[in-house]
């Protein structure tokens, strides 16, 4: 098991450095200085690695997500720090990343998928509806509308074509995503309490 979890973390690290598609059975072979044959005896092919390595990520990343939105005083500094946490996560992400799960490794992007549209969907929805009921977000939300909104916003800040990655960082992107979302959403009670966390003096 401690063999598995070794290649499952040095694999996982390639991958976000280089990209999935780049990345071979011999490279992680190499990067592990083990034989192949060590490797195949564990995972069969690349696939059952990529699988095994994004269900072990969305397994912590729920966990994550979930003690933020616990440990969190109100809707918006739970939505500050889960953007925060975000950034930390795509920083080291390679710009190709679902592009390459959804075309090479469809097993682990349909476990992706399914994350996104149950765990994820229901965590935006859920900070939503508390920052309604706590007076920081506009009662009259359409709340269904806007969680999609949000949770697209994940992987349009690795569209290539959208934001060619030689001009724009998946950070950068993403950051101004939540900004503009966060705003957009909040009561003139929200956007002085946002402004208090940005340490920003706006004339009313």
């Amino acid at each position: 098991m401690e063999t598995k979890n070794r290649i499952l973390a040095q694999a996982g690290a390639l991958f976000l450095r280089n990209g999935i598609k780049s990345v071979s059975m011999d490279d992680i072979a190499a990067d592990l200085s083990m034989s192949k044959k060590t490797l195949y005896k564990l995972f069969a092919n690349k696939d059952e690695i990529v699988l095994a390595v994004i269900k072990q990520h969305l397994d912590k990343s729920q966990h994550d997500c979930t003690s933020v939105a616990l440990d969190a005083t109100n809707a918006i500094t739970e939505m500050l720090t889960l953007s925060h946490w975000a950034e930390q996560q795509f920083s080291n992400i390679h710009p190709s990343i679902f592009y390459d799960l959804k075309k090479y490794h469809p097993a682990a992007w349909t476990l992706f998928s399914e994350h996104k549209s149950s765990f994820i969907l229901n965590q935006i929805t859920q900070n939503l509806r508390r920052g309604m009921a706590e007076g920081l977000f506009r009662p009259d939300l359409d709340v269904d509308v806007l969680a999609r909104l949000n949770l697209a916003q994940i992987e349009l800040a690795f569209d290539p074509e959208l934001y060619p990655s030689a001009q724009f960082s998946p950070v950068r992107v993403n950051r101004v995503f939540d900004e503009h979302f966060l705003l957009g959403v909040a009561t003139l009670k929200g956007h002085k309490l946002i402004n208090d966390y940005r340490h920003v003096t706006e004339e009313e």
